[in-house]
């Protein structure tokens, strides 16, 4: 029985120290991906394809999204025309590298600042590095969704006829209405029922762009066009919070069950070793697939008998690469890709943090 009050302390412990960064997390990605223009972003990126990547790393600053967000807005990031550096650079680091998310490893780790500086610049470095390397890839068709590289070369082919697409929606629906669904579908389940409908946002969203240039007639009265971005935007909170908040409960209760019932001399023999704690670690980052606005609470619970090495393995590559990412990065990319995206960072993470260990633990 102690042993069960222990359990339940701890995971109550990490549920209230997580639930206010998780909701703040929510409300503004939802807020960022209905209103931000991503196409006039685009268009002020640089085409070097290093600082390409760079720049694209660090647009999580601009769009605070865990791992549930990002895949659907690199994907149309890479659909409307970024470069493959830029939108792979947001990828895998804008899981990380954003406000909520540092200031949540800061709450977390505030007696160990170093880990907080360590985990955005190694997920920064890591991003910008896989990004640089696809950017050689002249052609990514091999590597992404036929859908993805058919809406690829229709911006390419704008691009270099100066051209530009049409609004409207009934020409291009099969590539726009994917990419406008609610956070149920970020998460990986389509065809639930709560789920934004593709045109409503497209005509609120064009109608208030005519509406802001001053288009008679075109734009959706002010009231009615805030009530549709209100009712857009506390559905896509909902079902994130819905989703998030299984996966955070989910992932608390594995923290404390382990925590508790692991033996003892089993987890300080896996989390002393400079490489077999690393190890560990990267696999239960990519197994647990906590949100990385709360993971930073996660990885204190084994704060007292880990490696700092391995804690940072855990919070630069868990946000990368786990299984809840792997399954939303099947609707960009194919198979292959997403092996070279897993090995790649794995190995640049495990190097990164075994060099940590070896000079400071």
């Amino acid at each position: 029985m102690n042993q069960v009050h222990n359990a339940f302390t701890l995971f109550m412990s990490l549920l209230v120290e997580a639930l206010p960064f998780l909701l703040l997390g929510v409300l503004l990605s939802s807020a960022l991906l209905l209103f931000v223009d991503e196409k006039k972003l685009i268009s002020s990126i640089p085409a070097n394809p290093v600082l390409g990547a760079l720049i694209g790393s660090s647009i999580g600053f601009l769009f605070p999204v865990c791992e549930c967000g990002n895949v659907p807005v690199a994907r149309r990031l890479l659909m409307q025309g970024a470069s493959p550096s830029v939108a792979i650079g947001f990828l895998l680091a804008a899981p990380t590298v954003n406000p909520i998310v540092i200031w949540s490893t800061w709450t977390a780790f505030r007696d160990q600042p170093e880990l907080v500086v360590l985990r955005v610049i190694f997920s920064l470095g890591i991003a910008t590095i896989i990004g640089s390397i696809f950017s050689f890839q002249k052609d990514l068709t091999p590597f992404v969704q036929p859908m993805v590289a058919r809406a690829m070369a229709q911006s390419s082919g704008a691009k270099s006829s100066g051209t530009r697409t049409s609004p409207d929606l009934s020409s291009n629906a099969e590539n726009t209405s994917p990419l406008l669904q609610s956070g149920t579908f970020l998460l990986g389940t389509p065809g639930s029922p709560q789920r934004l409908d593709a045109t409503t946002m497209e005509t609120v969203l064009l109608a208030s762009k005519v509406g802001n240039l001053g288009g008679a007639g075109a734009a959706l009265p002010g009231d009615r066009l805030f009530s549709q971005r209100l009712r857009l935007f506390v559905e896509n909170v909902m079902a994130e919070l819905r989703e998030l908040g299984g996966v955070l409960v989910f992932g608390s209760a594995i923290a404390a069950i382990i925590q508790v019932a692991a033996p003892r001399d089993l987890i300080l023999s896996l989390g002393q070793g400079p490489v077999t704690s690393i190890i560990a670690m990267l696999v239960l980052g990519a197994v647990v697939s906590i949100c990385s606005t709360v993971d930073a609470f996660f990885a204190l619970s084994f704060a007292s008998t880990f490696t700092t090495g391995s804690l940072l393995a855990f919070l630069v590559f868990g946000p990368m690469i786990d299984i809840k990412s792997i399954g939303l990065m099947m609707s960009i990319f194919k198979p292959k890709a997403l092996v070279y995206l897993f090995l790649i960072s794995g190995q640049l993470t495990f190097l990164l943090t075994l060099a940590y260990n070896l000079k400071f633990s």
